[in-house]
């Protein structure tokens, strides 16, 4: 009892001295911070290993997979209504109007990025704030995802004048395929975010949304939505992943459509059914439960080796995107373009080049580091059951709590100051001089955070985010092994890759931002 008590404390000590008043980056500028970085760094690094420590001697029991406290908001009359009701319709019908606003501004608008609607509302409000949300609330793009929502209702319709039937060839999806199509789509955008020079031109954006809205609409229509959904379209399987650490989940209260369902991972012998949106939408006992935080990552069904590559695509690309911003990169891309001088163009240039390589050599490092680690997790429990490949499968969603932690870290100040753009665009959304909403002359405040507030946040979320990782990984471990020795010992080296990408985490948030 008394080691229950004085670990947690330790750690919560050793983390207020780490996060004690500093200072980092802001944007454009370099802040000092009053203490040597490596004193911050070497205290995020310690506040890990005790929370390892702290698990390794409380957590003894297996916590199964769905077994965790959970209310259901849907036992309220007033919140079921309010959920399943005309809020509902009136959020697809204002998701599906955005999304044509969105196409409308980029297809007739000004081609200055600044002063049109699509490129800040694209890339800031939506790509960075809909992460945010749904890793704090729930799924809300499963909600709010416009060709789905148009999907549905060209289905209804058809239904309707066909006398029933769903609106798809329904060919069987190929197993092999997994989630490829969601990580290639995954990598073209992340490309296009992280080294594409044109990502923000509003003619660009008409083209990519137009040939992404082809992409999706035929396969539904080939496979079935839910089909789709789940394996090809690229933001549905993102955001599901990470929606898992939020405090809600849905799912229906018996499993009868399971036996139907065309995902793998559900099953009949199941009381509740959760994290499955097509049981979700087919039954009529939907729950929408309240849950802790981290735990759905707990609840994972089959890991495929195509969801293990896009779970470190997640990781590298927002690592690497962070890493692009530092004076370190910079010199990588100027030698680059000194070695390719007449190579100008928006699609082949030196930084295009530079960053293309970088993207992708962080992707292949990420996932040859995490293979290491897991074949020393094999070593050092002298497991010859179970190979480095299923392990890495078994480990996999502990790293989506590092990936959402240096998310936010990374882009919190672009969501806070660069978002404020969109307040003076929603009242001249094409950049004709108009002011619709009164709004159109807002100036930006780039007060409403500090870089104080900023260096502080980034390290909470940091530390906590691997903290999460830790727990959940000895839950994962315990889940694997059944015994706690074995699986406190297991943890020993994915402990060991959680420090080192704390370190590496910290040091790249706390460089000066060159763009």
């Amino acid at each position: 009892m008394v080691l229950k008590i004085a670990f947690p404390l330790l750690a919560f000590l050793v983390s207020m001295f780490v996060l004690y008043p500093v200072s980092a980056h802001g944007v454009g500028e370099r802040y000092d911070i009053p203490m040597p970085l490596s004193l911050f760094i070497a205290g995020g690094a310690i506040t890990v290993v005790l929370s390892f420590v702290m698990v390794g001697l409380t957590t003894r029991a297996n916590m199964e997979q769905r077994n965790y406290p959970k209310l259901n908001l849907f036992g309220c009359k007033a919140i079921a209504t309010i959920c399943t009701g005309p809020i509902t319709i009136l959020l697809k019908v204002m998701a599906v109007a955005i999304f044509l606003i969105v196409l409308a501004t980029a297809c007739l608008g000004t081609t200055r990025s600044v002063e049109n609607f699509a490129p800040t509302f694209i890339w800031v409000i939506w790509w960075v704030g809909m992460g945010f949300l749904v890793a704090l609330m729930g799924n809300i793009w499963a909600l709010t995802n416009p060709w789905s929502i148009l999907f549905t209702w060209a289905e209804r319709l058809f239904g309707y004048l066909g006398n029933g039937g769903r609106l798809s060839l329904g060919r069987s999806y190929p197993s092999r395929w997994g989630t490829w199509p969601a990580f290639m789509g995954f990598l073209v955008f992340a490309w296009i975010e992280t080294a594409f020079m044109e990502s923000s031109n509003p003619l660009f954006l008409a083209w990519l949304i137009l040939f992404y809205s082809l992409y999706t609409f035929a396969g539904m229509f080939i496979f079935g939505k839910h089909v789709w959904l789940r394996n090809g379209e690229i933001f549905s399987v993102i955001f599901d992943f990470l929606s898992r650490f939020s405090i809600l989940e849905i799912g229906v209260k018996n499993s009868e459509y399971c036996s139907i369902c065309s995902s793998s991972n559900c099953r009949t012998d199941l009381v509740e059914c959760l994290d499955c949106y097509e049981c979700f939408q087919y039954s009529d006992q939907k729950l929408l439960n309240l849950r802790p935080p981290v735990v759905g990552l707990n609840n994972v069904g089959i890991v495929t080796p195509s969801i293990i590559a896009l779970i470190m695509l997640l990781l590298a690309s927002v690592t690497f995107d962070g890493f692009s911003a530092t004076p370190e990169w910079v010199s990588v891309q100027s030698y680059v373009i000194t070695m390719v001088p007449y190579l100008t163009s928006p699609l082949i240039n030196g930084i295009t080049i530079s960053n293309t390589g970088g993207l992708l050599t962080f992707l292949a490092v990420f996932v040859l580091v995490y293979r290491l680690f897991c074949y020393f997790v094999v070593r050092i429990v002298s497991d010859e059951t179970h190979t480095a490949g299923y392990v890495m499968s078994i480990f996999v969603f502990t790293l989506v709590p590092i990936a959402l932690a240096y998310n936010y870290a990374h882009f919190l100040a672009l969501l806070l100051i660069q978002g404020q753009q969109i307040i003076a665009l929603v009242s001249d959304p094409f950049g004709l001089n108009w002011d619709l909403f009164g709004t159109a002359d807002y100036l930006i405040n780039v007060k409403v955070i500090s870089a104080r507030f900023l260096w502080f946040f980034s390290l909470v979320v940091i530390v906590l985010g691997h903290i999460a990782a830790v727990f959940l990984s000895h839950i994962r471990a315990l889940y694997l092994y059944q015994n706690p020795s074995k699986a406190l010992r297991s943890q020993i080296p994915m402990l060991v890759l959680m420090v080192l990408y704390t370190v590496i985490s910290l040091w790249i948030v706390s460089r000066p931002i060159t763009e």
